[in-house]
């Protein structure tokens, strides 16, 4: 009886899952809906100067950040369903989930490439004022860190 208990109680997982995958939609259709509406706006203002551009390509970029921030979750909400509740999920192969640690594998190589476009986008959005080499050489440690500890795990799996 404790066994079919505990067994059971691994449902208890759905309640991150359904979340992490509502979170998920929810970011990237608000980034959806908020992109079109910017875009709207510019094709309705009838002018382009460069600086219209230049807002164009920092909203882009933000837009591909929060996207990929919706990714990462919706990568750990399927990998924990694939982890807790169905493990013959048909997944392409770089998001087969084996364990816990390629969880949390998918989620750091995300957040090196959010790390990146927030760069990117500060550095698109510099006007010369800001110091940007210490906020990339801040981000560059950080995604060294990452990088190392991904690099690591990945050794020692082989």
């Amino acid at each position: 009886m404790l066994r079919r208990l505990l067994l059971s109680t691994r449902y208890i997982v759905l309640l991150p899952i359904f979340g992490t995958f509502m979170a998920a939609v929810g970011l990237m259709v608000y980034e959806a809906i908020a992109l079109t509406l910017t875009l709207i706006d510019i094709v309705h203002g009838g002018t382009v100067s460069p600086k219209d551009v230049k807002t164009l390509a920092v909203g882009v970029i933000e837009a591909v950040d929060i996207f990929l921030i919706g990714i990462a979750i919706y990568m750990i909400s399927i990998g924990l369903f694939t982890l807790f509740v169905d493990d013959t999920l048909a997944m392409p192969r770089w998001l087969v989930v084996q364990d816990f640690e390629d969880v949390k594998a998918n989620l750091v190589s995300v957040v090196i490439a959010v790390l990146a476009v927030l760069f990117l986008r500060e550095a698109v959005a510099w006007n010369g004022e800001r110091d940007i080499l210490g906020f990339g050489s801040a981000l560059a440690l950080v995604i060294a860190a990452l990088s190392l500890y991904l690099g690591l795990k990945k050794g020692q799996k082989a």
